[in-house]
């Protein structure tokens, strides 16, 4: 088989030298066509793959962040109650409330220097790819 293959190439380079420059030019506006098709297709996956990920992990975070809110909720209600126990309820939920805000505030700020710190979603194969697939072109001119 890799006789075959190597007669075409042989075959398709012979061929090559006999045609004239336009349909030369021809021949490689088809095939970058075809190539940035092809590569905005692979963006079109890759991205549309990631997207699948962050979706599915920001609907566990959710369900994950509604459960710990559950639990955080009986929590603050117990340390309320143990503070009832020296002080007027109302001043027990009072000091709990403002430190919760506080921590609040705090994760917040952090969270938003976080975000964006963060990188943007690019399809980064699709364009390494390309970049790659310009420098051979460019190569290949030189030639």
């Amino acid at each position: 088989m890799g006789y075959v293959s190597d007669m075409s190439e042989t075959n398709r380079k012979a061929d090559l030298g006999e045609l004239s420059t336009g349909e030369l030019v021809s021949q490689l506006s088809a095939q970058v066509s075809h190539l940035v098709r092809d590569e905005l297709r692979l963006a079109q996956a890759e991205l549309t793959q990631k997207g699948k990920r962050v979706g599915i992990g920001a609907g566990l975070a959710g369900a994950g962040g509604l459960l710990s809110l559950y639990g955080l909720s009986a929590l603050v209600v117990a340390v309320i109650a143990a503070l009832a126990l020296v002080l007027p309820v109302w001043a027990a939920a009072l000091i709990v409330g403002g430190v919760l805000l506080l921590l609040a505030g705090l994760l917040a700020v952090t969270g938003i220097g976080q975000v964006k710190r963060g990188s943007p979603l690019t399809p980064d194969e699709a364009i390494a790819s390309t970049k790659r697939d310009i420098e051979t072109v460019k190569e290949s001119t030189k030639r």
